[in-house]
């Protein structure tokens, strides 16, 4: 297969012979010096089997969410391998976040306590660029630069709030609270939005019922052990 894109914690490739586009799923995690953290803009290691983990976890969601009614990139999975067969879809580098507390970068921006409540939640959108700092960015700006056309920045943040619900409510009943998450969409030729890219600890932050964040380590393998009962 030929490598479109190499990311952090998933390769882009496109099967030449059939023109079929997948997602592998890598070991490597996001964190900083030594310590995991889903909302890190660098690696900070890698984790036997965690790619596979990610996998079976992303098709149990993005599943769920079709069940819901949003439309997702997901069209197949072989665990095995690690790889994910997604629709191709013109995916702008922007991030979508949906924050039920303060957390992490936004305590930091605004000098915020950790934790205070968002009613109702509260969404931004960042360029995804690790030189800048994953800077926000605006619908006018993302028009201008030619990653969204007209009405896809709203349309997108409908998608990212939808999303917020299903997982919302399926995490609860396994005792976990969900914080903050983020997500990429992407649009086919006729504009159609799906979300896009992995749906794992990799892009939420939970707190358990002692009141700990688990890292995304340890929060996939207590999913993992859930959706395998």
């Amino acid at each position: 297969m030929k490598t479109l894109y190499s990311g952090k914690t998933k390769d882009v490739l496109l099967d030449e012979e059939n023109g079929i586009v997948n997602l592998f799923f890598k070991d490597s995690a996001t964190g900083e010096n030594g310590v995991f953290d889903p909302g890190s803009n660098s690696v900070g290691g890698s984790v036997e089997g965690k790619g596979k983990i990610g996998l079976t976890i992303s098709k149990y969601f993005f599943e769920l969410m079709e069940k819901n009614g949003i439309p997702t990139h997901y069209i197949n999975c072989d665990i095995d391998k690690g790889l994910m067969q997604v629709r191709q879809l013109t995916v702008p580098k922007l991030e979508f976040v949906l924050r039920y507390f303060t957390a992490g970068s936004m305590c930091r921006r605004f000098t915020l306590e950790e934790g205070i409540v968002f009613d109702p939640p509260y969404t931004e959108v960042t360029l995804k660029d690790d030189i800048q700092g994953d800077p926000l960015i605006s619908e006018r700006i993302c028009i201008m630069k030619g990653l969204l056309k007209e009405g896809q920045y709203d349309e997108a943040l409908g998608i990212l709030v939808r999303v917020g619900e299903v997982l919302k409510n399926e995490l609860a009943p396994m005792g976990l609270t969900l914080i903050d998450f983020k997500i990429e969409v992407g649009y086919d030729e006729t504009g159609k939005m799906y979300i896009a890219d992995e749906i794992t600890p990799d892009i939420w932050r939970v707190r358990d019922e002692n009141g700990n964040i688990p890292n995304q380590i340890d929060c996939s393998k207590m999913l993992l052990e859930k959706l395998n009962k």
